[in-house]
């Protein structure tokens, strides 16, 4: 980028030049096709006002700032989140920790470095997306919300449903002019199951390539007891048979149906972070084990910003469950857990060089999705190109190819030409 920042220099770091490196760039000669599989889309903060039912109208998100500058987001179903907080509120901010220094009490704007900067404010407009996506040398975009996503955020199930449908209209509108490329998934509230069927048809009909549901299907607050459905009730049978057939693929994007900050005290935030991979895992576990893909057999499902490396473990865990434990289990799969992932389930991979080629190995290059998560600062924007040759070096051309584009054109039923 033209200067020294010494946090993201990790981001630039590449076993050295690939002799296929030249190919992940834009109007490249035989250019991979590339499919980013996690983005996301930066909203402006009144983005449903014209598309929510009006009865829902006043529930909608909003923020409040207190006479003495503390700003808080409001949104039903969640504690409110501490978004500002001015310097003589101290006492909001967690303790310093006697190994920090005296930095870490600024502001975290004042500890950016330019390029958390410029991720910080990117995906703001859809010709801001268009020209990092050229940097990216990406062909197209699977898009998921920001703010959107707090329609999964509360409990009740026809709040949930309204802000949902809202933000599906708001995106086929905005997405407009670059629907061909820039692929939101609809979301889908699956609380009331005929209301839900009734959107999976309309984002089929309005030309979606996929849908999203939240990783638990009833929201919980993080301190209340969980509901106790979950998808492997048999309640949910008649959204799957409407979903496979109209072909669309679900997506299970991580930290959904579940309040992310429920782990309170020190190291809150990392905590929540690496926990929030789980929640992406648990939806796939319990399709599998409830034979969900034995009775829907061409039904799709994708976690989204999970990783690659608990693959192994999870299916090593579910066979060897399935074989030791024979005796206890309904329904009664008649093959093993491994087999169902194999032929029904996607990851998607961000930054896991260690466990890719041991994912590969095992013979799942075709259930691999490549994604930079643009614009989050824990995705490999504007250095993308450098994330793929640094965990791809070992790969082979098919392999690669696959992992870039060719799985995502397959499972979302898009054309693979690279631009």
């Amino acid at each position: 980028m033209g200067y020294e920042e010494p946090r993201n220099a990790w981001r630039q770091r590449t076993p050295g030049p690939a002799d296929w490196a030249e190919r992940l760039k834009a109007g490249a000669r035989d250019k991979y096709f590339i499919v980013s599989c996690d983005t996301h889309i930066s909203e402006p903060f009144d983005h449903l006002q014209a598309h929510i039912d009006p009865a829902y109208r006043d529930r909608l998100p909003y923020l409040r700032t207190d006479a003495d500058g503390t700003q808080w987001l409001i949104s039903d179903g969640w504690e409110p989140q501490l978004i500002s907080v001015p310097p003589e509120r101290a006492d909001l901010l967690p303790e310093q920790a006697s190994f920090e220094d005296n930095e870490v009490m600024s502001p975290y704007t004042d500890k950016m470095e330019p390029e958390d900067v410029l991720r910080n404010a990117s995906g703001r407009s859809l010709e801001q997306r268009l020209a990092h996506s050229e940097i990216e040398g990406t062909d197209a975009e699977i898009i998921f919300p920001n703010k959107g996503l707090l329609g999964f955020a509360t409990p009740d199930q026809d709040l949930s449903t309204a802000m949902t449908r809202a933000w599906n209209r708001w995106a086929k509108d905005y997405f407009a002019p670059a629907f061909d490329r820039m692929l939101p998934m609809a979301l889908i509230a699956p609380g009331h199951i005929d209301k839900a069927i009734e959107e999976v048809q309309w984002a089929a009909a309005n030309g979606f390539h996929g849908i999203e549901l939240p990783c638990r299907p009833i929201f919980n607050r993080g301190h209340e007891p969980r509901s106790p459905i979950h998808y492997n009730h048999k309640m949910f049978d008649p959204l799957w048979a409407a979903i496979q057939e109209t072909g669309l693929p679900i997506t299970y994007h991580i930290a959904t149906g579940e309040d992310p900050r429920a782990v309170k005290g020190g190291g809150a935030a990392l905590v929540a972070y690496a926990l929030a991979m789980s929640t992406g895992i648990e939806p796939v576990v319990t399709m599998i084990a409830a034979g969900v893909f034995e009775r829907f057999r061409q039904l799709k499902i994708v976690t989204i910003e999970t990783n690659v490396g608990w693959v192994p473990a999870t299916l090593n865990h579910m066979d060897h469950g399935w074989r030791a434990q024979h005796m206890w289990q309904r329904p009664e799969l008649p093959r093993p857990p491994s087999e169902y992932f194999r032929e029904n389930c996607y990851t998607t991979l961000l930054e896991d060089t260690p466990m890719l080629k041991t994912v590969v190995d095992m013979g799942f290059e075709d259930n691999i999705l490549w994604s930079n998560d643009y614009p989050h600062n824990e995705g490999s924007f504007p250095h993308s190109q450098a994330n793929i040759q640094r965990q791809m070096e070992g790969l082979t051309e098919t392999q690669r190819a696959k992992i870039l584009g060719l799985n995502a054109a397959r499972l979302f039923n898009l054309e693979p030409r690279a631009r």
